[in-house]
């Protein structure tokens, strides 16, 4: 999935949400260590990090350094948003119980390469996020 393809989810999610109560604005491009921004249906100042699967995985996965980065920011709601095969998955991670880390290889960069570095990452289980959308099979 390139780059474009991405931005384009990202800003899609921003613009659903949007229609669901939310005041978000995308800011995936750049170096931003989320997203979006704005405002969740309940006041609150948020950020949310978003991650696009072609690949189906029963647990969903989200670097130690990015959490790490999202968890040091002041007074926010901090999200993580996962789609995949199956559906979407909303964490909150403010109050999310993290599982101890693993070390996994994983991509150097966000998008694909065959370079692999060894990274701890959590992984989070579908049971544990908040708002959930399955994907129905039409078959």
């Amino acid at each position: 999935m390139g780059l474009k393809k991405i931005n384009d989810l990202e800003k899609a999610v921003v613009f659903l949400l949007n229609l669901d109560g939310w005041d978000l604005e995308w800011c995936g491009e750049g170096f931003t260590r989320y997203d979006a921004k704005g405002i969740t249906p309940k006041g609150k100042q948020c950020v949310i990090e978003m991650k696009f699967r072609n690949k189906y995985y029963e647990d969903k996965l989200i670097e130690k350094d990015k959490y790490d980065s999202l968890m040091a920011l002041d007074d926010v709601v901090r999200l993580f948003f996962v789609n995949d095969p199956k559906g979407n998955f909303m964490y909150w991670l403010n109050t999310l119980e993290m599982p101890k880390p693993v070390k996994k290889y994983c991509p150097d960069t966000t998008m694909w390469t065959k370079k692999r570095l060894l990274k701890d990452v959590y992984l989070l289980k579908e049971n544990q996020a908040v708002r959930i959308n399955i994907n129905i099979d039409p078959n």
